[in-house]
């Protein structure tokens, strides 16, 4: 962003501190109307032709610029990925208590990995293995929706959940 002296185009376009257009001018003559209005000529628009200037308080402009920025960071929310590992051999409880976590994270607006993971002679009997993760998808069917369906992944089945919309 340029101020004063560092705008060195020969024609600008200037935009008053209330908002008026002033016109097309020199820039020496729009250094001088902020001058005397005790303000700065800021470059606005410098892709523009001819570029655009307004008269403004840079310091107050820089300020809500930044407050501005800090706002909208505020409001945003990052999606985060949650992950729950379960084994093949999991019992009736504990795929309760994966559940309800995974409700939770859903709740929050975040993403969820479910993992199976697979050890020594489990690894033989992945396919009767993979109706876990579909049940786990049937229980979160009223809050969640399959993002991905389920896949190999080396020593692991996985899925992700997305919240429903």
């Amino acid at each position: 962003m340029f101020i004063n002296e560092q705008i060195r185009d020969r024609e600008v376009r200037v935009i008053g501190e209330t908002g008026e257009q002033l016109g097309i001018m020199s820039s020496m003559e729009a250094r001088r109307l902020a001058e005397e209005a005790g303000l700065d000529l800021v470059k606005i628009s410098p892709n523009a032709k001819p570029p655009v200037c307004k008269i403004i308080d840079y310091g107050k402009f820089k300020y809500e610029k930044a407050r501005k920025e800090k706002d909208a960071k505020k409001k945003q929310h990052t999606v985060e990925i949650k992950e729950i590992r379960m084994s093949p051999n999991i019992d009736e409880n504990d795929m309760n208590t994966k559940i309800n976590a995974a409700k939770k994270f859903l709740t929050k607006g975040d993403r969820v990995k479910v993992t199976l993971r697979f050890r020594g002679r489990e690894m033989a009997h992945m396919q009767q293995s993979a109706h876990i993760l579909t049940d786990f998808a049937n229980a979160l069917a009223d809050c969640a929706v399959v993002d991905k369906a389920p896949k190999v992944e080396g020593r692991s089945l996985t899925m992700f959940l997305a919240a429903k919309k």
